[in-house]
């Protein structure tokens, strides 16, 4: 199994380098940002800065979205980090939630998205795009391969990264949810021609070593940030279109403020209970993470990316490098 991090870019940019070096060093092999160009700091500005301090490890947006930047723009951009870090930039991309909501705008189409990622592909790749009437080049780009990963929960997304992304982005840790995507996402993939196992599977989420109820708290403001991709679904599928163990959480739900999005102890998340938590983040000791990433793995996993916000961080990149990492991927 691949491990990544993802951090929210509310960190100073020194600190923003050393936990990037200290995760290479560690063995996690993916740097991610958020992109909320609002309410955080500019994340390709510092994915320059994590490109210089690391060697080997990939990096890109967990996620960006084809509304607040323009495709064109968001290709560009890549495609230099691309040149500056020797080829290791990845896209990840959905449909945009905080950085389209924080300025009063809904979340872009699918449609708005799939299109968004060829332009962004082609342009990264070399290849001349027609976009909107007019065809576009990038013509000193093209020597280096951009893999694609989508976020998404719905049958709508699943089966359009079935047909063309690199990866899957699943915000949660549940073994039987990610189970359930994956089969989905197997489905897509089949009917488009492609072969199993051509589409890699990322769980994202949050992590804390140590006692579960320390963690616990630290990690409450995850389930309330799925809570708004939740409330998507539910108000766009029928019910039996969505397991229960997704949608049930939300009824308690009362709203959400996204000037608190991804703040540990926010009320946000006071309509959270402890078996949601223990469900979609990994939590406990040493043993009951590697347990839980065996789980991952089983379901499809092929990458756990650690939402690296909740606390303690340099500890807890240690303790996965010495504790976790080895023992997956012995």
């Amino acid at each position: 199994m691949d491990f990544g991090f993802t951090l929210k870019p509310e960190n100073d940019l020194g600190r923003t380098v050393d936990l990037t070096r200290r995760a290479e060093a560690n063995g996690f092999t993916y740097g991610w940002l958020f992109d909320s160009h609002v309410l955080w700091r500019e994340p390709y500005v510092l994915l320059t800065l994590m490109a210089q301090a690391t060697t080997n490890m990939r990096l890109g947006t967990c996620v960006t979205n084809p509304a607040t930047r323009e495709p064109s723009v968001t290709a560009s951009s890549l495609a230099v980090l691309d040149e500056l870090s020797g080829g290791r930039m990845d896209l990840g991309i959905g449909r945009g939630d905080s950085a389209r909501r924080v300025l009063g705008k809904p979340p872009t189409s699918m449609k708005t998205l799939e299109e968004a990622i060829g332009v962004i592909r082609d342009l990264v790749e070399g290849r001349t795009v027609n976009f909107e009437g007019t065809d576009l080049v990038l013509p000193w780009t093209g020597k280096w391969r951009l893999p694609v990963w989508v976020a998404g929960y719905g049958p709508m997304a699943l089966a359009m990264t079935g047909r063309l992304a690199d990866g899957l982005m699943l915000q949660l840790a549940d073994p039987d949810l990610v189970r359930f995507f994956v089969s989905q996402l197997r489905e897509a993939e089949a009917a488009a021609g492609r072969a199993p196992g051509s589409v890699r599977v990322q769980a994202a989420a949050p992590a804390h070593v140590g006692p579960r109820e320390i963690g616990r708290e630290r990690t409450r403001w995850f389930p309330a940030l799925v809570s708004n991709h939740v409330v998507d679904l539910v108000n766009r599928y029928p019910p039996e279109q969505l397991p229960e163990a997704l949608t049930g959480y939300v009824t308690n739900r009362t709203g959400y403020d996204y000037l608190h999005h991804a703040v540990v102890g926010s009320s946000n998340s006071a309509f959270v209970g402890d078996e949601v938590i223990d469900r979609f983040c990994i939590l406990g000791e040493p043993d009951e993470h590697i347990a839980k990433l065996h789980e991952l793995a089983d379901a499809g996993v092929d990458q756990f990316n650690f939402y690296l916000m909740n606390g303690d961080e340099e500890d807890q990149l240690d303790r996965y490098g010495r504790d976790i990492i080895p023992a997956i991927n012995r």
